[in-house]
């Protein structure tokens, strides 16, 4: 999976969350102070509602959410995804952890965090991050975690810590991760572990669930050479 096709899986967070966050209320406080607040989600929001044809007015409007509002989360979460996809990976990273200053259990943050680094070769702190965003029961999306740990853990070296990961991952319903991906990622460690029967079975899967498509392509080439 390419690096944009893994950032877009996040795009699509940013709109759900969106969708389900509303406007930020306050208990206390003055009128002003709420007004503030409310006028920061709302910027958010259409920041969310911009980024799938306009991604430069999607970021000015993030960028206001979060002048406005410097503890608003998803904000932060919705410019570190705009700076992934441009590239700009330290920017992207500064974005996350300030997120994560905000809500230490906001896992959605942990995890792209996680690929950002990854990104950057810094493969010990992706799994860490990856792994701290499995500690939060609550976390809705755990296989997408569980699979970027699983690729992590494979780059090291660790490849029956991958295969647990990938396992687990598969067997999310329903998934968060194309399942095509995450079966041929989990045949591609059963190849390298030797175990042969059961890279079959899963590759063989991969072909059912993405027919004709890259994955399959993927898997097909290494069934040759389990022959």
């Amino acid at each position: 999976m390419t690096v944009l096709n893994v950032y877009r899986l996040h795009g699509r967070r940013v709109f759900l969350a969106a969708m389900w966050v509303g406007l930020i209320g306050v208990a206390a406080g003055c009128a002003t102070e709420k007004e503030v607040l409310q006028k920061s989600q709302g910027h958010y929001q259409e920041g969310v509602a911009s980024l799938p044809g306009d991604r430069q007015k999607a970021f000015v409007s993030f960028q206001k959410a979060v002048q406005l509002n410097p503890d608003n989360k998803e904000a932060r979460y919705a410019l570190g995804h705009v700076y992934a996809l441009q590239g700009k990976l330290s920017y992207a990273e500064e974005q996350f952890r300030a997120a994560l200053k905000i809500d230490g259990g906001y896992s959605e943050a942990h995890t792209y965090l996680g690929q950002v680094l990854a990104n950057q070769d810094r493969w010990e702190e992706a799994v860490q991050s990856y792994r701290l965003a499995l500690a939060n029961p609550l976390y809705p999306t755990p296989d997408l975690a569980r699979f970027h740990l699983g690729r992590a853990l494979a780059h090291q070296g660790d490849l029956q810590g991958a295969m647990e990961a990938f396992e687990d991952a598969a067997s999310a319903s329903p998934p968060s991760v194309p399942p095509a991906m995450t079966h041929l990622e989990l045949g591609r460690v059963y190849y390298q572990l030797g175990y042969a029967t059961r890279a079959r079975e899963v590759l063989k899967k991969v072909a059912t669930l993405d027919k004709g498509g890259e994955w399959a392509t993927a898997a097909s080439d290494l069934l040759t050479r389990l022959k």
